[in-house]
């Protein structure tokens, strides 16, 4: 019995020590959360509004000058795959690869490379899929150990100069999009060729440019199309921590339970073994005394 109880006391250090752990990376997750919560609530109505725009100019384009919305027929896809560097969050990243894998398999007809922003879909797909990284720089997947606009854009400005060069015939970024600290939606957005919206197409409003169409095209667009990739980088950053936050939240509270848990069969068995000494002290009474 005194093996028992000790390998039980082993398990309640065991968890407890894991709990400290979760503890401490579920707070980390809520100091970083707040800043990245702060980055995109700030960044979202603007990117938002700038992404209307950009669908308004881009309709009143002429085809030789929107090169940015022409719709082709061509079956070469590039797909964004935006995951975490680190695991330890439910399934924020499963959600991503299965979005992912589920938009190929829908449109097997099409020939599919990807690109992926996050070690978990650089690890994931480099052995099965394949990635594409040519033009990006050495490691494009690592771009959340270093997330600003300039390094950002850097990869935007690539993706559109090779849909420019017909490289790609159309491009969607595949993201986690921060609702809350416990909620994440998978997003699959169309990046190029730039969608009008609905209200768009049927609108007739005639727009005036200024200070000329030609500048309009070649750095207002480009622009928007960078905030946009930034914008998606800052939802999954955001929905990461929330999601890491929860998951560690989840895994402490399970530890507790495991604890508790174990105390109480630790205590019973220790009731138990006392019993037993002290029911065995009686009966060699007994027997001395008879």
């Amino acid at each position: 019995m005194a093996g028992g109880l000790k390998e039980v006391r082993n398990r309640i250090t065991s968890v407890q020590s894991t709990m400290q752990i979760t503890s401490a990376m579920k707070m980390v997750s809520a100091a970083k959360l707040r800043r990245a919560q702060d980055a995109i609530t700030a960044m979202r109505p603007y990117a938002q509004k700038l992404q209307e725009i950009l669908s308004n100019v881009s309709a009143s384009l002429d085809a030789s000058e929107g090169v940015y919305s022409e719709q082709r027929n061509g079956n070469n896809v590039l797909i964004v795959a935006i995951t975490s560097n680190r695991g330890l969050c439910g399934g924020f990243n499963n959600n991503i690869i299965k979005e992912v894998n589920s938009y190929m398999a829908d449109n097997s007809h099409m020939k599919f490379s990807i690109l992926p922003l996050g070690k978990k879909a650089n690890d994931y797909y480099k052995s099965r899929t394949g990635v594409f990284t040519d033009g990006y720089g050495d490691h494009p997947y690592e771009i959340f150990d270093d997330l600003s606009f300039t390094n950002v854009a850097a990869i935007a400005e690539t993706i559109m100069d090779q849909f420019v060069d017909r490289r790609w015939d159309k491009v969607v970024m595949v993201y986690n999009q921060f609702k809350n600290a416990a909620s994440q939606e998978v997003q699959n957005e169309q990046f190029l060729p730039i969608q009008q919206t609905a209200s768009t197409s049927s609108s007739s409003v005639e727009y005036i440019f200024e200070p000329s169409r030609e500048e309009i095209v070649e750095r207002i667009i480009p622009n928007s199309l960078k905030v946009q990739l930034f914008k998606g980088l800052l939802d999954s950053n955001a929905a990461e921590h929330g999601a890491r936050m929860t998951a560690m939240h989840k895994a402490t509270d399970n530890a507790k339970d495991l604890v508790n848990d174990l105390k109480l069969r630790y205590n019973k068995a220790r009731q138990a073994a006392i019993t037993n000494e002290i029911l065995e002290i009686v009966g060699g009474a007994e027997a001395l005394n008879g």
